[in-house]
Formats: structure tokens, C-alpha cells, sequence
């Protein structure tokens, strides 16, 4: 086999009633009537999914609702929603997760998991079978087929078609006995190899391939190959499987919560250990907490700097479970928790220094980091400067926990702007009333009904719009520096639009203090 796909070990399952079992569950019990999935194909209402007891008076998928209630004149109609199967398909990925980091959905009722490796931490591939079922039923699911196989495909084949639940298997002996359905080729061509006499898959795997791929296509010869175990098709998983990563499972389920610190302690000291191994640290740390009874728990903290300090990532781990409105409830036990960095930068080592100010620096982090654990990112805020001489423009409040942008704060630059731009800029410069003496000097201004005096007046500096960028309401603008006789100090522009009187439109669009 190509690419050692023996070594490899796939699980897919099969849920048949996955919508009446989600319904089921979001409904709090089952009907009393035969449950049948509605949806229209060409104005046409078809079944798209029916329940057991539907499937057992021969009901099927495909069939229109009219010959439906022709056999089965009691039945209830629901509509479809396969926005509400795919995220109840994604729930229980989520919930196989505690089995294996590689799991894929396999539309549109089904999962994918890559077991490789994985089998001995449940005493072997029947009991990991075993656990997986039960963990299954305990979300609502009634009937699961579940195939074991080297390849995704084979695995499909198997849990689909094959009479045999669960279904482990090492080589294609029992899928060349599967119908030719198990292909899941079009139905024409499914037709084209029936009404020649092919009707399991080791009639048509016995023949050339050359007679199928001149008839049909490579996609259906490739197809063919994988079921067989010929070929592998690596799945790519839902959540791609963080590098640094460590789990505990636990014999008995876990619900002390003395116990469950330990344990984090001892998996964050871990995931720090990889971290410093490959000169990174971390930026985004992931708590995943499995329970017994199937609901699963994720804790996310992110800091503003790349750490590895296990210590202050459990404050801020403590500190985000203390600001959760439904506190880390254990139920019954946890029997798996999982600690990931789920992002890593690179770590610049520092040598310590006799320099307040550096240690300044970090424990302004370390503040920056425990407000947006308690508050919420986007509630602690800082500017951050912005490629643009627009004034409004210049600036940008983004989320103090996100790292520095490519345009800094120069130190010169503000040292030379010192005393010629406002701290307080208005980001809607205020409309003013401006009174100049006949050589244009200005005398007075109004704002928010009161009269200012002018008594010192420095300018105009002009400001040019940015061709390249939407333009603002103002064209080009004249700003003055002018202090008032009670020494209040303004920042104040006139704009080259003028007003319906032909007048010009003055503004005031910062406060000194």
C-alpha cells in the first residue's frame, strides 16, 4: 500500500437519524407520530431525512411527501434544517476531540477520526469504540454505525454499507463484498454497472481499470482504489492540532477542584517546558475541559506579550473563571482536560537590568492582561498610531492586549510636536463662530454659546487632504494655535469649503490643557 497506509488507522461514523435525533434532543422527547424532514427540490416537497420508525414502513430520503403520506397517511412533517444538523454534527466533534486532535465532519451525517496512535490510551481500538458509542448516546444519538479501517474511505465504505457495527478491519477482504452503492458514484453510473451485471465491489476491483476510467472517469477509478485500501486520502481535521499541547486523563472522573488546579499546573508547566524548547512563547492559551456526562468546556486567555511564565498565565486563568457568569461547573468529573498554546511568537530573551523603567514596562503588561481578562479586550483600549497626517486620522483606539503596530510612536516626533498638537482631539471637529478685525486677525470665537476673546493667535498651518484616501467633509484646512483672554487654549481650523452664504466654515477640533 502507498504511503504505509497499513500504519494508519481511520474511524468514520454514520449517524442515519441524525435529524430526528438532534430534534429529538432540542425538543426534550420524541413525537408520537413517525417523524419525517421536509425540504423543497424544484418546488417539489421531498423527504430529507425520516426517523427509525419512517425507515421501518419504508419510507426513505428522496421520496416526495405526497407518495410518503400515501403509505403512511399518520405521519408528522417537520421542516428541514441543515444548519441545525451541521452544528449539532459539529457538537459532537467537538465531543470526540477527548479520543483524537485530528477529527473531521463527513457530511452530512457523519465524523471522521484519524485513531493513529491513540487506541493503546483506551486498553485497545473495541473499548475506544466502546467509550466513543457511549459518549454518543449520552448526546442524544440513538443508532451510530462505526467503522475501523487503514483508510478514510475504506472506513466510510464500512460504516455505510457494511451489516457489521462496530467494524474493525486490517485489510479489503470485507469491503469487496459491499454493493456497488459503496462507491458512492453518481447515479447513472451506478445504473451503467448494475445493468451490466456488477453489483459488488470485487466484480469491479477483479476487471482493468482501464475499462472503468474509459467509461466513467480517474475520479471513479481513484475512488475505487481508496475504498480498497489502495490509496490514502488524509483527512484535514475540523481543529487543526496545536503544537504545544498536553493532556491528562483521568481513571475516575476528576471534580475537585483542588485536584483540577494541580492538574493545570502541571499541564501549563508543560506546555511552557515545549515553548521553551523552541525559543517561542505563547500568546493565546487554550483550556479544554472534557466532562463525564459529554459536555465539553473551552478557556481562552490571551496576553499582550509572548510568555512562558506558567505562573502568570494561571492568574489569568483564575482570573478569567472568577469573571464567567456560569462558573467551570465539574458535574459529574472531568476524564480529560487538554492545555494548548494555540499561537506562539518568537521570544527575544532579555538580560535583567537595574532599570525601573523596564520593570515598569512589564508589569503594565502583566496589568494590560488581568483588565482585559476581567473586562473584556475589547473594554480595554490604547491609541495606536496610524500612517496619516489627518488629523483625526493619525490615531486608532484598538485593544491594549493586541501587540504593537509597524507604526510606532516616534519619541522625536512627539518630542517636536510637544505644545503644537492638543492632547484632546475631537474626532467631529465642533462648528464655531469666528469674528476677524478688518486685516483678517482673529478677535473672538463662539463655541457651545460662549463668547471666547482671542488674545494670542499662532498660524495658519495647512493640512492637505490625502488624495489617495476617501475624502473628508472640510478640503483643505488652515489650523491657528489661539489663546483666549482668560488663557483657555484652542486648536482651530478654517476649511476650504465654504458655507451656503459663501462665509468660511470655521471649526474647533482640539483642547489644550
Amino acid at each position: 500500500m502507498s504511503g504505509d497506509v497499513s500504519r494508519r488507522r481511520y474511524l468514520c461514523l454514520w449517524m442515519p437519524f441524525l435529524s430526528s435525533d438532534r430534534w429529538q434532543r432540542d425538543n426534550g422527547g420524541g413525537a408520537p407520530l413517525p417523524l419525517v424532514f421536509v425540504a423543497k427540490v424544484k418546488g417539489v416537497s421531498q423527504l430529507a431525512a425520516v426517523d427509525s420508525r419512517a425507515l421501518a414502513v419504508g419510507l426513505r430520503a428522496g421520496m416526495t411527501l405526497a407518495d410518503a403520506r400515501a403509505r403512511m397517511p399518520r405521519l408528522r412533517a417537520i421542516e428541514a434544517d441543515p444548519s441545525a444538523d451541521t452544528a449539532f454534527v459539529a457538537y459532537l466533534a467537538d465531543l470526540a476531540l477527548a479520543f483524537t486532535p485530528s477529527v473531521t465532519l463527513d457530511p452530512p451525517d457523519g465524523l471522521a477520526l484519524d485513531i493513529t496512535g491513540c487506541s493503546h490510551l483506551f486498553a485497545g481500538e473495541t473499548m475506544l469504540a466502546a467509550r466513543l458509542q457511549k459518549v454518543l448516546q449520552t448526546a442524544g444519538i440513538s443508532v451510530a454505525k462505526l467503522a475501523v479501517a487503514p483508510t478514510p474511505d475504506m472506513a466510510r465504505a464500512l460504516a455505510r454499507f457494511s451489516d457489521v457495527n462496530p467494524c474493525f478491519v486490517e485489510d479489503a477482504r470485507l469491503v469487496r463484498v459491499l454493493p456497488v452503492a459503496a462507491l458512492e458514484c453518481a447515479e447513472e453510473d451506478a445504473t451503467a454497472l448494475r445493468r451490466a451485471g456488477l453489483r459488488t465491489v470485487a466484480e469491479i476491483a477483479d476487471r482493468p481499470s482501464l475499462l472503468f476510467t474509459a467509461r466513467f472517469s480517474s475520479a471513479f477509478t481513484a475512488k475505487l482504489a481508496r475504498v480498497l485500501g489502495e490509496e490514502d486520502r488524509r483527512i484535514a481535521p475540523r481543529r487543526q492540532p496545536a503544537p504545544y499541547r498536553a493532556e491528562q486523563r483521568c481513571a475516575e472522573p476528576v471534580a475537585s477542584h483542588e485536584v483540577i488546579a494541580n492538574m493545570l499546573a502541571d499541564l501549563a508547566a508543560s506546555v511552557c517546558d515545549q515553548l521553551a524548547a523552541r525559543s517561542v512563547g505563547g500568546r493565546i492559551f487554550t483550556g479544554t475541559f472534557f466532562r463525564a456526562d459529554g459536555v465539553v468546556r473551552r478557556i481562552r486567555v490571551e496576553t499582550s506579550r509572548p510568555t512562558r511564565d506558567p505562573e502568570g498565565i494561571l492568574r489569568l486563568y483564575r482570573d478569567r473563571l472568577d469573571g464567567l457568569a456560569d462558573p467551570l461547573d465539574p458535574g459529574f468529573g472531568f476524564d480529560l482536560i487538554c492545555f494548548e498554546a494555540t499561537r506562539a511568537e518568537p521570544w527575544t530573551e532579555s538580560q535583567c537590568t537595574f532599570n525601573a523603567q523596564d520593570d515598569q514596562q512589564d508589569k503594565v503588561a502583566q496589568l494590560v492582561d488581568r483588565l482585559s481578562i476581567m473586562f473584556g479586550r475589547e473594554r480595554v483600549m490604547r491609541l495606536q498610531p496610524v500612517d496619516s497626517h489627518i488629523p483625526e486620522r493619525a490615531q486608532a483606539a484598538v485593544p491594549a492586549a493586541l501587540p504593537a503596530s509597524p507604526h510606532e510612536w516616534e519619541q522625536e516626533t512627539i518630542q517636536s510636536r510637544a505644545g503644537l498638537r492638543p492632547p484632546l482631539i475631537y474626532a467631529r471637529p465642533h462648528p464655531i463662530d469666528v469674528e476677524a478685525d478688518k486685516d483678517d486677525r482673529l478677535e473672538s470665537i463662539r463655541w457651545r454659546r460662549v463668547t471666547h476673546r482671542i488674545a494670542n493667535a499662532i498660524g495658519p498651518e495647512r493640512i492637505a487632504e490625502e488624495w489617495w484616501r476617501p475624502q473628508s467633509d472640510y478640503g483643505v484646512r488652515d489650523y491657528y494655535r489661539v489663546e483666549s483672554s482668560e488663557g483657555r487654549r484652542f486648536w482651530i481650523f478654517r476649511a476650504a469649503v465654504t458655507a451656503a452664504d459663501g462665509q468660511p466654515r470655521w471649526f474647533l477640533h482640539g483642547v489644550f490643557p
